[in-house]
């Protein structure tokens, strides 16, 4: 064989991988395809399969994919990766999907809740859970799940890997990458004979072909000395992981050639050693995506490589909307002498003009009902200029995203700002513009998740007359989840502007085959039954983690005793939600909106675990019960009841009111008051744990309004209960909720917007959209509900 005929055979592979899997599954082997840049590959194979990985296909029309999910909003992979699983000849081939990025868990949920609503689609498919922070912990939940992903081959046929099974391939292995390692040599050298479309074609085409045959195209190619290409400028390319060869080929054009790369389909993943053992491949370190990975250090690596390369310029790819390669950028321009380059691909299309605006008559500020509204306003001014006063004099300080646990922070009387609280804050002062030109000044995203990015912008406010509430104070300490792939490294650029100490928890997915959908039955005393031990496990050691660096940083010893007030306090506060939630549900007419309930609710949750919060939610609870026995609602004549699915218009809260006179329509339900309600108790009685109970409260944060199987039937229990007439939901809104709203017969009004970047004009089409629902299938489903007859 020629150099040409194996390029041309590895070209083919890698543009077509389901031609490969049909030879393969034609000629006896068991072929199983996988969905991710960290499937273990040598597992599979140990096990007896031919792992054969699947490429998004590069079509624009998903029918299949939009009608379950919905049209793309942002990225278009999930869409193209469901359309692909929805072939009617994909039913029966065996499918592993990795967490290698946040979307892949959300597929896998959704190809669970066809199955569990007995819809066509893949039968045979699992989840593999796999972690990437280095730590033990995180090491051991691997170990776990590898454990589980070998029963489930065995299921699918195949047979029992051990470290003796995975050993005898290493030889294969290594000859494989030693091979792959020799053509990255002949590609950067002096005079290149290989291009870069070349060499990613090999590296994709070596989770596609058997390993044996891509070895043979290898010798060919290493005992074949290609001609010199003609080189005009060398490039490095890192950032986006390219899952077909487009991009390259439009990079390499007069001369131009790609000496390396350093992205998650790139040459590095051969540098590891051949996996000889299942902890081999348990480590977390292993194939680890760039989301999950430190961009200062993956900065670092790159453009050291770049440089021994002799590499012109070193490329950030940002495809289809990557969300975490944007903030690589800054961190690259951070070495001196390096020349770095942004390349956005598909380019993306120029921005209209935007409409003129049409005057719209709306009130500045929304109408509260509720007196404790302002008392809870005041306490939170006198308590946040408190929290300024006391860094000021040197207390130790800390940012920590919603849905990461707080009450260890509270147990050491360590002050702390929410970032979603701090980011309402900005939006309710109208700074949001200003947040965004900030961040883009210091070079970074000013549009990836913009709503959690405003304690980073709040760092470079040096305005003493702008900056809201007196400014955010810098801080000691960054915490968050890594429930989405930005998430890790905002927070990382959080810790650095702030020399701050950051600590990312880990986010587990549920990989079971079928769980259960009316969580909200159960979690409250039932948590450690529902839950994976497993998951619990994982969260605890890493909680334990952080209260040592806490017990380090402060001097102080945890206090447990403490800490099981804290917990006590919480389930007591969330309690007085649940009774709120279940006396508006039930009473018509309505005797608050949403106006009222989500500053009622969030006030007091950010001071979550203290006594103040439970007197607070028990005075919002009074409040309520005081005007359902007086017999007063929000209007006198209600005539249709809405439910608003996603996060808030903090910055307008008046849009909700807009339908209440002149419709007699209520906004009734949002996710803040019902979520406090039925996601946040976790009892912890007969001996149980505090630690494992509060693990608990946060392994499901999010699920409950995002996440397939959860959001759906818990959206449709609520609206059903709150006698709901139509939903209107934003951008951010469960694709497979919008469906089971609409299943139930609820009418839903999807506003294809978020909730952070609306403008005047905006709020003014959409008060046109609103009132024709309101008119239309909202209020038919109201009149049909009350009796009344068209």
């Amino acid at each position: 064989m020629s150099a040409a005929d194996a390029l041309a055979a590895i070209g083919a592979a890698y543009r077509d991988p389901d031609v490969i899997a049909q030879r393969l599954t034609a000629g006896g082997a068991r072929v199983i395809r996988t969905i991710g840049s960290d499937a273990p590959d040598a597992l599979l194979r140990a096990a007896g399969f031919a792992p054969v990985r699947v490429v998004p296909p590069s079509v624009d029309a998903t029918p299949r994919a939009d009608a379950l999910i919905g049209k793309p909003t942002g990225r278009l992979r999930t869409h193209r990766l469901l359309e692909w699983l929805l072939e009617p000849s994909q039913t029966e081939t065996p499918i592993l999907i990795t967490r290698a990025d946040s979307q892949q868990p959300q597929l896998f949920a959704a190809l669970r809740e066809l199955r569990r609503l007995g819809e066509p689609g893949p039968r045979r498919f699992a989840m593999l859970d796999l972690l990437h922070q280095p730590r033990v912990s995180s090491a051991r939940y691997n170990r776990h799940r590898l454990a589980q992903l070998g029963d489930w081959l065995v299921e699918q046929g195949g047979n029992l890997v051990s470290d003796a099974s995975l050993s005898a391939g290493v030889d294969a292995e290594t000859r494989l990458r030693t091979h792959v390692l020799a053509l990255q040599t002949r590609r950067s050298a002096a005079k290149l004979s290989l291009s870069g479309t070349d060499m990613l074609r090999i590296a994709g085409a070596c989770a596609t072909l058997p390993i044996a045959e891509m070895i043979g195209h290898l010798e060919a190619i290493l005992a074949d000395p290609a001609a010199p290409l003609k080189v005009s400028r060398r490039l490095w390319l890192t950032g986006s992981a390219p899952e077909d060869d487009r991009v390259y080929a439009e990079l390499e054009r007069d001369g131009v050639i790609i000496v390396g790369d350093s992205h998650d389909w790139g040459v590095p993943r051969f540098r590891l050693a051949p996996a000889a053992t299942l902890d081999d491949l348990a480590d977390p370190e292993r194939l680890a995506p760039l989301a999950a990975r430190s961009l200062a250090d993956a900065a670092r690596t790159t453009v050291a490589a770049a440089r021994e390369a002799a590499a012109d310029a070193i490329v950030n790819l940002i495809l289809d909307g990557d969300e975490v390669a944007p903030w690589l950028s800054s961190q690259l321009r951070g070495h001196t002498g390096v020349v770095v380059e942004e390349h956005v691909w598909p380019t993306p299309a120029p921005l209209l003009p935007r409409p003129a605006a049409t005057a719209t008559a709306r009130p500045e500020r929304s109408r509260k009902l509720l007196r404790v509204a302002a008392d809870f306003g005041t306490f939170q001014r006198a308590w946040f200029a408190d929290v300024r006063a006391k860094v000021a004099d040197g207390a130790l300080f800390a940012v920590v995203n919603a849905n990461a646990p707080q009450e260890i922070l509270r147990a050491f009387d360590l002050p702390f700002v929410v970032n979603q609280w701090w980011a309402s804050i900005v939006a309710a002062k109208q700074q949001s513009g200003r947040y965004r030109r900030l961040l883009a000044e210091h070079g970074l995203p000013a549009d990836v998740e913009a709503y959690s990015t405003q304690a980073l912008a709040a760092a470079f406010d040096d305005d003493p007359e702008a900056e809201p509430w007196g400014g955010l104070p810098t801080p000691d300490f960054v915490y968050a989840i890594a429930a989405s792939d930005p998430t890790p490294a905002i927070f990382e650029a959080m810790a650095e502007h702030a020399y701050a100490v950051h600590f990312i928890y880990e986010r587990t997915v549920d990989p079971r085959p079928a769980i259960a959908t009316r969580w909200w039955e159960v979690m409250l005393d039932d948590w450690d039954v529902a839950l994976e031990a497993e998951r619990i496990d994982l969260l605890v050691d890493e909680l334990r983690a952080v209260i040592s660096q806490l017990e380090t940083a402060t001097g102080r010893a945890f206090d447990l005793p403490r800490f099981r007030e804290i917990l006590d306090l919480v389930n007591e506060q969330e309690d007085y939600y649940r009774a709120t939630r279940d006396l508006i549900a039930r009473t018509v007419p309505a005797p608050i909106s949403i106006v009222d309930s989500m500053p009622a609710t969030m006030v007091p949750q950010w001071h979550r675990g203290s006594a103040w919060a439970r007197d607070a939610a028990r005075a919002f609870h009074d409040e309520v019960a005081a005007r359902v026995a007086a017999g007063e609602g929000v209007v006198r004549d209600e005539k249709v009841r809405l439910m608003w699915v996603g996060r808030g218009l903090w910055s307008e809260t008046s849009f909700y009111q807009r339908w209440e006179d002149s419709h007699g329509a209520v906004f009734v339900w949002s996710m803040y008051l019902a979520l406090a309600a039925d996601g946040y108790i976790r009892r912890f009685d007969r001996g149980r744990d505090p630690l494992r109970a509060l693990a608990a409260r946060f392994l499901t944060m999010g699920d409950e309004l995002r996440m397939p199987s959860w959001a759906g039937p818990w959206h449709v229990h609520e609206a059903r209960t709150h006698q709901v007439d139509g939903a209107v939901a934003l951008a951010d809104a469960d694709p497979f909720t919008v469906r089971a709203l609409v299943d139930a017969g609820i009418p839903v009004l999807e506003l294809g917007v978020d909730n952070f970047s609306l403008q005047a004009d905006d709020l003014d089409r959409l008060n046109a959209r609103v009132t024709s629902f309101i008119e239309g299938a909202a209020g038919a489903r109201a009149a049909a509900r009350r009796g009344i007859v068209a």
